[in-house]
């Protein structure tokens, strides 16, 4: 992909010269980056989780944060100097000069308010437009962004979204004045891969005609598909620079070259995506961190179940969820109902995986709160090990709900946040009463080694750690009360794609090695893909293919699943 060549820096969209950025007196975790971003131009920014994407992206709004210390050689929004710039000056450029998408939509949003206004505020601020101007261009937004019924939607609260329909909402917000430059940190992260596509033309129609975008990004499928040069970024240095087909189909850095093995896409259920599942650090252990046999599963290869949950059976071929006729509906703002759920039945088998797709908003979320009876179904039951488990009492279910665990879409959303890591899986583990005991710092050590985190993320509070760190805390909540069904809600979404690598063959050891039995719900359909033994696609709340992965992939039945799968982007590796 070809983008426009700049004569100097002075036609430059975006100038930056050796920046760096640090917090109070620790070192600086960005160091000496230099990039400049050309009119029409679409530069990406890849790197792992915490390796400095997002802390670039928002030093250059000042937005670095409290106790920040930002410094450049130069720093330049369109030929103008913008290091040291006030709030206030800070306040009149954001939106009109440079628009912003960030990672967390949930957060960024303002749940009092109708994401309408949330929209038309740069416009009441920056234009000259009336109130029925503002309305008007509203909705054109929300139908640029591919949002279905924009008509209905700008009255809805941000907490009445799908965390599609969030991000998509925050992108409209960004380009409502049309800024000359775009900043996007992960603006897909959320998106299936049809409004995903939707989303990768618009950027690409903003592009070409003449904005600048800088994409912060973990995605390099989507990276392929958009930007015309790529920047490696380790340790919060730029490692390798070029145009995105020579970067990602001949990487020369190392740290490029592990993030290209580990695109899950077309390799086969069981493959090694990361060179180990468990990270090389001094306290990882040789085996999973989960130290009894789960409480489903006997010594003798049989599945015992609970107290009220049935007789010992046979692993083989057992069922150990099932959705039999589920149906759930929701009142919209104007006070009609909506049909999230319609008539979804399957099983999952021990030691399986079923992976749910389909675009945001089709239902696949509220399954998942139905499986966990979080939500009660209109119609229909969920059985676990044959037993009644959504009809069940509360206080029934609560002595179990260890052994049907969830990881959360929205990591930040699902933790306390004035509690500290240590204190998430400490209460995960039911250790509260025994906090700082030699054997308890083990246990969250070895937890935090599982999905790859070191033991100094434990004082830190989710605001502190980057969207990738905040994930795979999720995951490790999850798999502290040792669950034998686990409902994944994007588990990986988050995350950058060597870290994904190393959480998809986490999940695929810990599923052999203590027969786990996964609900896999996913916008990414090369995650789900890879990850996956069976595949229901999901449309309007309906279920319209259900069938084995590879089948499915590679002979869609329904038109919708082949409408899917050709809206994949793929890495040209």
């Amino acid at each position: 992909m070809n983008g426009p060549v700049l004569e100097s820096d002075s036609a430059a969209a975006l100038t930056v010269r050796n920046l760096r950025v640090g917090f109070g007196s620790a070192e600086p975790v960005v160091r000496g980056v230099s990039f400049v971003v050309a009119p029409g131009e679409c530069l990406a920014i890849v790197g792992e989780s915490g390796s400095g994407k997002s802390v670039t992206a928002r030093s250059l709004l000042g937005l670095a944060g409290t106790n920040s210390r930002v410094s450049a050689d130069r720093l330049e929004l369109g030929g103008q100097n913008v290091l040291g710039l006030t709030d206030r000056a800070w306040q009149a450029r954001r939106g009109k000069d440079v628009g912003l998408v960030l990672q967390d939509a949930l957060v960024s949003l303002d749940p009092l308010r109708p994401i309408g206004r949330e929209i038309a505020d740069s416009l009441r601020l920056h234009t000259t437009l009336g109130a029925a101007g503002r309305a008007r261009r509203v909705l054109e937004l929300l139908d640029a962004v591919g949002l279905p019924q924009p008509e209905l939607q700008v009255r809805k609260l941000s907490g009445q979204l799908s965390g599609g329909e969030r991000q998509r909402a925050l992108i409209a917000a960004a380009i409502a004045l049309n800024p000359p430059l775009l900043i996007a940190d992960e603006p897909t992260t959320a998106l299936d891969v049809t409004v995903q596509a939707q989303i990768l033309a618009l950027l690409e129609q903003i592009t070409g005609a003449g904005t600048a975008v800088l994409l912060i990004s973990h995605d390099l499928a989507v990276v392929s598909r958009v930007a015309h040069r790529v920047a490696v970024m380790h340790d919060g240095q730029l490692v390798e620079t070029g145009r995105t087909t020579q970067v990602l189909g001949s990487p020369q850095h190392e740290q490029t070259r592990r993030m290209v093995a580990a695109i899950p896409a077309d390799k086969p259920r069981g493959t090694r995506l990361s060179p180990s599942a468990r990270p090389d650090t001094p306290s990882t252990p040789d085996t999973p961190s989960f130290p009894d046999t789960p409480s489903f599963l006997s010594t003798s290869g049989t599945l015992s179940t609970p107290t009220n949950f049935g007789a010992e059976v046979s692993l083989e071929s057992t069922v150990v969820l099932e959705a039999i006729g589920l149906s759930k509906s929701f009142r919209r703002p104007d006070g009609t109902s909506q049909l999230a759920v319609d008539d979804v039945s399957f099983t999952l088998h021990h030691g399986s995986t079923l992976g749910i797709v389909g675009e945001s908003g089709s239902g696949k979320t509220t399954v998942a709160r139905l499986l966990l009876a979080l939500l009660a179904p209109e119609h229909g039951e969920v059985h676990v090990f044959g037993e009644p488990w959504s009809a069940a009492s509360e206080k029934t279910r609560r002595g179990l709900r260890a052994s049907v665990g969830a990881i959360y879409q929205d990591a930040l959303g699902s933790f306390d946040p004035r509690w500290s890591v240590a204190e998430i899986l400490t209460d995960a583990l039911n250790l509260r009463h025994e906090r700082g005991a030699p054997h308890t710092t083990t246990r969250l050590t070895s937890l935090l080694d599982e999905v790859g985190l070191a033991p100094t993320v434990l004082p830190r509070r989710p605001l502190e750690l980057s969207g990738g760190q905040r994930q795979r805390v999720g995951i490790a909540r999850a798999l502290a009360g040792r669950p034998e069904i686990l409902i994944c809600d994007e588990p990986v979404s988050s995350l950058d794609v060597t870290v994904q690598a190393q959480v998809l063959d986490l999940l695929d050891d810990v599923q052999r090695e203590r027969g786990l039995s996964l609900i896999f719900i996913s916008h990414d359909l090369g995650v789900v893909q890879h990850i996956s033994d069976q595949i229901a696609v999901m449309r309007d709340g309906r279920i319209v293919e259900i069938g084995p992965a590879e089948r499915v992939f590679a002979a869609p039945q329904h038109p919708y699943s082949a409408q899917l799968l050709a809206a994949v982007p793929r890495a040209p590796v």
